[in-house]
């Protein structure tokens, strides 16, 4: 799998990514009628690095990384990643963290940091946890689920 810095060319790709997993709403805390341009404006807004996965020519994830905060805490980092709807289950998401950490520590952070995963999304949280992350909080039902109603989310960390 080839991890690689998006161009604009990729845009429509990103969005075919990005559409079904905000119309669900069970992962991000995006507006679920959310617009192409301003969903593409918040993947790409600030200071974001933005990647994209290929597998055999084609993308099947994206991710972005930035600074979690500015000041005296642009030393952590912080990633969101969305895995293609087709490319569930085929190591994209572990290939884009994989990838996301070394980038990191390329860039002299020195942790990552996770701000709301939510609870219900466990094969992320798994996921997140085989890389050494730990939870360190847990937000009370903050994340309306569409089918779940109010559930967890954690905030996870880890060292780079």
């Amino acid at each position: 799998m080839l991890i690689r810095p998006s161009t604009d060319g990729d845009k429509n790709a990103i969005w075919a990514i990005m559409e079904p997993i905000i119309r669900a709403g069970e992962t991000y805390t995006l507006p679920r009628d959310m617009d192409m341009a301003s969903a593409l404006a918040y993947w790409f807004s600030g200071n974001r690095e933005v990647f994209v996965a290929e597998e055999n020519g084609e993308i099947v994830g994206t991710y972005f990384l930035q600074a979690n905060q500015e000041g005296g805490g642009a030393h952590v980092a912080n990633c969101g990643y969305m895995t293609a709807v087709t490319a569930t289950g085929r190591g994209v998401a572990r290939a884009m963290c994989e990838h996301s950490l070394g980038h990191a520590r390329s860039r002299r952070f020195r942790a990552m940091q996770y701000n709301f995963v939510v609870s219900t999304n466990e094969r992320a949280v798994r996921l997140w946890q085989s890389f050494d992350f730990e939870i360190l909080g847990r937000l009370p039902k903050a994340f309306l689920h569409p089918s779940l109603g109010y559930v967890d989310a954690y905030v996870m960390c880890r060292d780079l």
